[in-house]
C-alpha cells in the first residue's frame, strides 16, 4: 500500500536544536503510522508558487495535507489558495500569533479572560510620542499592570510596571510595536497551567511555577510538573479550540482567586519538549493521527 504523503513546513531560517528536535519527533510519529512526512521549508516554497495570469501549479509532488509548524501567514494562505488542507489553518495561526487578536476573536461571555486594553497604533519608529492615553488605561487598570508585546515568544515579551515611571520606560523600549495592556492577576502570580490540546482531546498538561518572576514559563528559568486539569480547566480550553477552529495548541490558563481557569494565551504551534520531559507524552503521535484521519485522505 502507497504511503501518505505529506509536508512539515517549517520556517527555513530557524536553526535551534529545540526546533529541530520537535520536527524529526513529528517526521518519525509519521513514519510509524504509515506517512511520509517531509520537512520543506519557507524559502523553498514561496519560490515555486508563483501568482498571477497564466501561472501553473510547481512541477514537483504534492502533498495530501500540511502540518504547519510555522508562521509565516503570506505562505500559509497561499498554500490553502493552492487546495491544501493545512493543520493548523492559516487564520488559526494568525489569530493566535497577535495577542491582541487572540482577544478580539474570543467573545467576552463566554471565555474568562483579563481585562485588556489595546495600545494605540503609531506609525513612528521611536514609538508613542505622547502618552496621554495611559491617563485612560491607568482609570481602567490598576498597577501593577502587566504590557504585552502582540508579537512575542517564551514569556520574553511581557512587562510587568507599578506605575507610571515605569510604563513610560516600559514603552518606551516596546517602541512602536503593536502592544496591549491587561489587568495583572495577582492569584496566578508566578504561575500558570499549559493543556496540550489535539482537536478537542487534553493528551497532556504541566503545572509551570517561578519564585522569582510573575512569568511562569519554563524557558524563563520556571519550575515544571505534571498536571491533570480538571472539568472546568479542559471545558474552557476546549471552548477556545472550537471557537478558534485550531486542530491542535497550547493553551496557557490562569488561576483566579476561587481557582477557576482565566485565559491566558493561545499557542497554535506550541512546543511541547517540556511537556514530554515533564509527564514523558510525546503530543507528536497524537497531532500526526490526528491530522491523518482528519485530512479526508
Amino acid at each position: 500500500m502507497q504511503s501518505i504523503y505529506a509536508w512539515l513546513v517549517v520556517n527555513g531560517f530557524v536553526r535551534s536544536e529545540k526546533f529541530e528536535q520537535i520536527f524529526e519527533w513529528l517526521v518519525q510519529a509519521a513514519k510509524k503510522q504509515g506517512c511520509n512526512l517531509e520537512v520543506r521549508h519557507n524559502t523553498q516554497l514561496l519560490a515555486q508558487f508563483a501568482l498571477g495570469e497564466g501561472c501553473k501549479m510547481p512541477e514537483i509532488r504534492m502533498p495530501q495535507f500540511v502540518i504547519f509548524w510555522d508562521k509565516d501567514i503570506r505562505l500559509a494562505r497561499l498554500l490553502e489558495k493552492r487546495g491544501l488542507r493545512l493543520f493548523n489553518c492559516a487564520q488559526s495561526i494568525e489569530i493566535c500569533d497577535d495577542k491582541a487578536r487572540t482577544f478580539l476573536e474570543l467573545p467576552d461571555n463566554e471565555v474568562k479572560m483579563p481585562k485588556t486594553l489595546i495600545a494605540p497604533k503609531t506609525f513612528r519608529p521611536e514609538g508613542f510620542l505622547e502618552l496621554d492615553f495611559l491617563n485612560e488605561i491607568e482609570y481602567k487598570l490598576n498597577y501593577p499592570i502587566v504590557i504585552k508585546e502582540c508579537y512575542g515568544s517564551f514569556g520574553q515579551q511581557v512587562y510587568l510596571v507599578h506605575n507610571r515611571q515605569e510604563a513610560r520606560e516600559c514603552l518606551r523600549k516596546v517602541k512602536n510595536r503593536p502592544c496591549l495592556f491587561q489587568e495583572y492577576i495577582a492569584s496566578s502570580a508566578g504561575r500558570d497551567l499549559r493543556i496540550q490540546m489535539v482537536g478537542d482531546q487534553p493528551v497532556a498538561a504541566m503545572y509551570r511555577y517561578h519564585t522569582r518572576d510573575f512569568r511562569a514559563n519554563v524557558t524563563n528559568g520556571g519550575n515544571m510538573k505534571s498536571y491533570t486539569p480538571n472539568q472546568e480547566q479542559v471545558a474552557l480550553a476546549q471552548k477556545v479550540m472550537r471557537l478558534l477552529h485550531l486542530d491542535f495548541a497550547g493553551i496557557d490558563l490562569m488561576f483566579d482567586t476561587d481557582g477557576s481557569p482565566i485565559l491566558c494565551e493561545v499557542n497554535s504551534n506550541a512546543h511541547f519538549i517540556n511537556m514530554h520531559q515533564c509527564t514523558g507524552i510525546n503530543a507528536a503521535d497524537n497531532i500526526v493521527s490526528y491530522c491523518i484521519a482528519h485530512a479526508k485522505i
